[in-house]
This record gives C-alpha cells, structure tokens and sequence, in this order.
C-alpha cells in the first residue's frame, strides 16, 4: 500500500508541475516516471542513460521505478499511476493477449501501445553450449533444454524457437529449473544444453567463458516455412543478425531470431500530446543517449518496427507521420491490431460476467472464450492454453 501510495505521488507530481521546452519544442513533465527492468539490468541501465540525456538536454528528471517481473511493471501503467514503461514482450504483447499472469482474473487483455521499441545488436534467443554442437534449431532434438518453472514468456520463446525448425518439446528432454539464473549455471555444469536467455546477459559471457563455450544456433532469415511456423507461436518475433555480446562482435554475427527489448509502451488512454513529446524526445536526443549503455543503439529511428505485434500509440504515430515515415500500410496492420484488441477485450467482459470463482477454473475457462472469441473473428488465437498455478 505504502508502494502504491508513493507511486501514485509521483505520477500525481509529474502532471502538476511545469513542462519543461527545448528549444525543438519538446514539452514533457519537468517530473517523469517509467517502470523498467530490475536495477543493475539492460532495460534498467537504457532508462538512466536517457533520463541523463533528458536532464541534460531538456531538464526533465526521469524516475526509474525498477520492477522484478511483467506483472510489477505493467500495474502501475495500467492503474494510471506512470504514464511509460520500458516493458518486455510479458508485459506489453502477452498483457494485450490477456494469457498467462494476465489471464488471471483481476487483469484480462490490456490496451497496451507501443511508443518505440529497441531492436539492438543483441539477440533474444536459445543459448546453448559448444561442445553439444547445436549450430541450427533443428539439432536441439533429443538435447537437453531448460524449461524455467514459473516463466512462462521464456518458455513460450523456446517453443516458438523450437517450432521453426518442426520440433516441439516432445522431441528434447526438457529439464526443470527453479530460475532463469539457475537454468544458465545448468549450462555451465552439464545440466543441461540449452537455454533462452540474451545475449548481452552476465550470465552468457560466464557460459562463454566456461570450459563448455557457447553457441547460438542459427535461425536461416530466408526460410519462409520456418518463419511461418515460429511466427505463429509468437508473432512478436523479427530476424536479426546478432552482433553484440558473448562470443559476438561486427566481424562475427549469427543469423538469429530475437524481437525488441525493451518496448517503450503506454496505455491506450494516455494522452497523445505526452505520448508525441515522448516520442519526439527519444528520437532527437538520441544522438546524447546512444553510448551512454550497452544496447541503445536499437533506439535509432532508423531500426524502428512500425508494423509489431502491438498496436503504436497515435501521439507516436503523429509524430512518425511528420518525419514521412507512417505509410497507410503500417496504419492498416495497426487498425488489425486495435481489432483485435476490441475482440479481446468484448470477450474478456463477457466472460467475467459469469465466470468461476475459482481461480483455476476461472483461468481454464478464459482460454476457451478466448479462443471462441478469436476463432469467431478469424483471427489467430497463438495461445490457446497455459500453466495455472
């Protein structure tokens, strides 16, 4: 209570005080809050970077409030009480889904929208030992592969990694972990072959740097029939070619498979005109940010995904539309989204409106209308089922 309180005041004291301007005419709170990462991680060290830049530039101080899981960050985004969150794919696609944590019954599909997304270097992917030579998706049949208990969007990114290559988790021996951090010291000890993780993480260069190694096993960007069967899974993911972290550099890249981290999201109510100055902000200051922690460089405008798999706020898509970048494609794949959410959302209110009490059936119940609901559309339902605790 006492966490929400002092959340609520911040954000109340960020809306009340004077705007700061640039003299680009940026206008933005001289007081604002985003949730990120946990302190000492990626997300977290990119939000300090570009509040820097944002005191230094145009006076605003950005508040960081660290958030250990999807949950965490995303509520007091949703409660009103921070207007931004530099979220993950948990709190920001699976949150607009409304499955797993969001499938509970006092949360449902969010209207989450994007504001910029970082597409780094840095891939998102399946890290597994060298000496197990797996150089392709398709040679972590019969390995060793960590499923993280009580993770669910890393989980679902194995299996989605598994699918483009025809495989399920049938097809390896799926070895339980009580953490993420525990399923990579696995590697290092032989537990296990592989694992998803990024790899910029500390605990990648420590496999790197163990006597086991590390590769990353290659996602080939032209085969069409595996990007179909992974993007089905989860269609938040986008082909990179890795280049920054353990074992990776410029002149030694992996054809890979990863999607943004972290997002820059909102709310669907935020208000456009501080969803735009946001937006402007980032993309101006960039040039003062860019060095300033490692992965920023995926915050260039010229690396943005306009067309994911959330929806762009319309203060972000205005400010787009000025630099000539918006095309009537990328609004048609954003109407799609915002479709889908308004399905989502009118089968979430009716099925809370006689649903079980019990949070287990009330979770199973969920995924059926859900389903019923997208299938009812023609759109694709991508999970259909999950873990209720």
């Amino acid at each position: 209570m006492k966490r929400r309180t002092l959340l609520a005041a911040a954000a109340l004291t960020a809306m009340v005080l004077a705007p700061a301007m640039s003299q680009t005419g940026t206008k933005l709170p001289e007081t604002l809050t985003w949730t990120a990462y946990d302190v000492g991680s990626g997300g977290y060290n990119q939000a300090v970077a570009i509040g820097n830049a944002l005191k230094n530039k145009l006076n605003v101080t950005l508040r960081v409030l660290p958030g250990k899981n999807d949950i965490s960050r995303t509520l007091p985004l949703r409660d009103g009480q921070v207007p931004f969150s530099a979220n993950g794919v948990g709190g920001s696609y699976l949150a607009q889904e409304g499955v797993y944590e969001f499938g509970a019954k006092d949360w449902g599909p969010q209207p989450v929208r994007a504001v910029l997304l970082n597409n780094s270097d840095a891939l998102l992917t399946v890290v597994t030992a060298k000496d197990a030579n797996i150089k392709t998706m398709g040679d972590l049949k019969g390995k060793r592969v960590a499923w993280v208990v009580g993770a669910p969007s890393l989980n679902q990114n194995i299996t989605a990694l598994l699918a483009s290559a025809n495989l399920t988790w049938n097809d390896v021996k799926r070895v339980d972990f009580g953490g993420f951090g525990a399923a990579m010291e696995g590697i290092i000890s032989n537990q296990v072959d592989a694992a998803f993780a990024s790899t910029i993480s500390g605990q990648a260069y420590k496999i790197a740097s163990s006597p086991r190694g590390i590769q990353y096993p290659v996602v080939p960007h032209k085969d069409k029939e595996a990007w179909a069967r992974l993007k089905k899974v989860a269609p938040f993911y986008v082909p990179q070619w890795g280049a920054e972290g353990a074992d990776l550099s410029k002149d030694k890249k992996v054809e890979g498979a990863t999607y943004p981290y972290p997002v820059l999201m909102t709310m669907a109510k935020t208000d456009a005109d501080i969803v735009y100055n946001m937006t402007k902000a980032m993309v101006e200051l960039f040039p003062d940010y860019k060095d300033g922690a490692p992965g920023n460089v995926g915050w260039d405008i010229e690396r943005q995904i306009f067309a994911w798999a959330i929806p762009m706020h319309e203060g972000s898509i205005k400010y787009f539309r000025e630099r000539k970048l918006w095309t009537d494609e990328y609004q048609k794949h954003n109407d799609s989204l915002v479709a889908r959410q308004k399905v989502l959302g009118d089968a979430w209110q009716k099925y809370t409106a006689s649903a079980p009490a019990d949070a287990k059936e009330f979770a199973q119940g969920w995924m059926k209308a859900r389903a019923a609901a997208l299938s009812a559309a023609k759109m694709e339902v991508v999970v259909d089922s999950w873990e209720v605790k």
